[in-house]
């Protein structure tokens, strides 16, 4: 086992130490149990949350790559199974030696985003919970390579989850589609790419107020919006955690790692050009 795997495994087994014994689950709320996936949940009419969202991304196909992105957010639920988030990202960026990328060491403020969701199927009435979720985002520096850029995006998802055994077992699954253009500052070139992949995710409530599981995403990365010239392929597996900290607070951290990929016209076993070798991902959130 990895020196990544056992840091993570210790402090799941830490915080879980942590947990309530009095913390008590009515059921699943799937809003945010996942890590790099979203449930069909989107609370309940009224409900204000604020959550701050840690990702880390390591590892390209030489050199040091380490990106982390810091994004604050807020989210409402204005009507019933209607919910909006809005939020602010910094990133940090540590380069040097990868081929094909400038090196870097920056922290900048990275861009907004608004993000809607819209639950069509709730799971206690139909035999499985659908939601679509579109995130629209403006960045003012590139999520990889860290340059000045202006660059637009959208994301689309379409989620849909169901229990496997009744307040124990919840699986989910994601169908995404991802395009992009971005425009370096001082070039009048747009690029145009886009991601389309699927996950699946399942988690097991160990006790009350702590779900243990893990996630699988398929990701494909082309060039171009439409999906035209295919750029490379990974698949990231890894474990989830979700942890109740009180009535208002929870915890959720997620790592994956790269366990196949092929960049395009190639017979590598990982595509480190497109992606990144592991992922890591922190979300606190509280209700207010």
């Amino acid at each position: 086992m990895s020196m990544r795997a056992k840091t993570f495994q210790a402090a799941i087994v830490s915080l879980a130490a942590l947990l309530p014994a009095s913390a008590h689950a009515e059921g699943f709320d799937t809003e945010h149990i996942f890590g790099f996936m979203i449930g069909t949940d989107v609370g309940s009419v009224g409900e204000r949350e604020f959550q701050t969202e840690t990702t880390g991304r390591f590892g390209r196909s030489g050199g040091t790559y380490r990106a982390l992105g810091q994004e604050f957010e807020l989210e409402f639920v204005p009507v019933k199974n209607f919910r909006i988030e809005v939020g602010s990202t910094f990133a940090s960026h540590l380069i040097s030696g990868v081929p094909g990328l400038d090196d870097q060491r920056r922290l900048s403020w990275q861009g907004a985003s608004v993000d809607f969701r819209y639950r069509f199927l709730d799971r206690e009435t139909a035999p499985f919970g659908l939601t679509f979720a579109t995130e629209v985002h403006a960045h003012r520096a590139d999520e990889t390579t860290a340059e000045p850029v202006r660059s637009f995006g959208t994301e689309f998802r379409l989620a849909f989850d169901r229990e496997l055994v009744p307040d124990r077992v919840i699986a989910a699954f994601n169908l995404i589609y991802e395009p992009e253009w971005t425009r370096v500052v001082g070039s009048s070139a747009m690029e145009r790419d886009s991601t389309a992949g699927a996950a699946l995710g399942v988690l097991a409530q160990v006790r009350p107020g702590f779900l243990l599981g893990g996630e699988a995403r398929y990701l494909r990365k082309y060039e171009g919006i439409g999906l035209e010239e295919l750029a490379g392929q990974a698949l990231f597996v890894g474990p989830t955690a979700y942890f109740q900290l009180s009535k208002r607070s929870r915890l959720t951290a997620s790592w994956s790692i790269q366990a196949w990929g092929r960049p395009a016209g190639s017979t590598a076993s990982l595509d480190l050009v497109n992606f990144d070798r592991h992922q890591a991902r922190l979300v606190f959130g509280v209700n207010f």
